[in-house]
């Protein structure tokens, strides 16, 4: 009788920690659902994105991005759609006194600032000149100057680099430089900021306007809080472009907080509504003081 008994408790402890062992096995491989986040916009905003997204998975290894750039106008088109789940835009808001009318859906958008970018202007090295008024780049950019001798230059005549449609640097460029007067035919068009520091820095006749992000590297700044605590500082690569000022302002950070850079404009996360789970933790982050000191490598952070 006893050994009956003895054998009907192990039985009933065998099972006991049967289930124990599949109840901990089966926490142990439980794991996160993926989920995948689309981005699409603003090719200014691109690179302070992708490390923004590095930095946000290291820890979140179970959200996945597809980062998209296409333009500022393309981005919000996508997200009054609901093609993606975030547009990265650096145009100003709907003011249709100001001449930017809404958009059907524009009431539902939810804009989160989370930085300012400024547009620079770029030249190439061996180009003398250093600094130019809003006038004279309205001029060089109609046509009305052709030659740089007429600025001080030798590097002979002006060769002009443009955006494409729907860029926000190109719509900002067009606003407070060019007002009623249009781009010269002759301007060469390229679809990103990056391939206008490379047309500049191979053409010494060549100037053009890019995001800052693109040459943040190689603006001076006076504080030196954009490197993240515990990082040694980068040493930038000799610069491929000369940055101009612009009224006597470079697009320094402090420039841009202060409004004292004409060429500023911001950056946005927007949302089709107010953000919610993955996407609402992803721009916290953006907004906390880690994802602000990334902001701070390639634009004026906005906290």
């Amino acid at each position: 009788m006893w050994g009956n008994r003895t054998r009907a408790a192990a039985t009933a402890l065998a099972l006991w920690l049967a289930f124990v062992l599949a109840a901990c096995e089966g926490a142990s491989v439980a794991t996160p659902v993926p989920v995948t986040i689309r981005i699409a916009g603003s090719s200014a905003m691109r690179p302070v994105l992708r490390d923004l997204i590095s930095a946000y998975t290291q820890q979140h290894p179970s959200v996945l991005f597809n980062l998209r750039g296409g333009g500022s106008t393309l981005g919000e088109e996508s997200i009054r759609s609901g093609a993606v789940e975030i547009a990265a835009s650096t145009l100003f808001p709907p003011a249709p006194e100001l001449g930017r009318p809404a958009q059907p859906g524009d009431e539902r958008l939810v804009r989160t600032p989370i930085g300012l970018n400024g547009v620079a202007l770029i030249v190439h090295p061996n180009n003398g000149v250093d600094e130019l008024s809003l006038v004279q780049i309205r001029d060089l950019y109609t046509g009305a100057v052709l030659d740089w001798q007429a600025l001080g230059s030798d590097v002979g005549e002006v060769v002009l680099v443009s955006r494409e449609d729907g860029s926000g640097s190109r719509i900002l460029f067009e606003e407070r430089v060019m007002g009623d007067e249009r781009v010269s035919l002759t301007a060469v068009v390229m679809p990103t900021s990056e391939d206008v520091v490379e047309y500049v820095a191979r053409n010494p006749a060549a100037i053009g306007y890019v995001s800052r992000s693109h040459v943040a590297q190689w603006i001076e700044e006076e504080d030196v809080e954009a490197t993240p605590p515990g990082e040694p500082a980068a040493t930038p690569a000799p610069p491929t472009v000369k940055i101009l000022r612009v009224e006597g302002q470079l697009p320094t950070r402090a420039a841009l907080i202060d409004q004292a850079y004409a060429l500023t404009q911001p950056l946005y996360l927007i949302t089709n509504g107010r953000p919610t789970g993955r996407v609402r933790q992803f721009i916290d982050f953006v907004l906390s003081p880690a994802g602000q000191a990334i902001v701070a490598r390639y634009h004026a952070p906005i906290r």
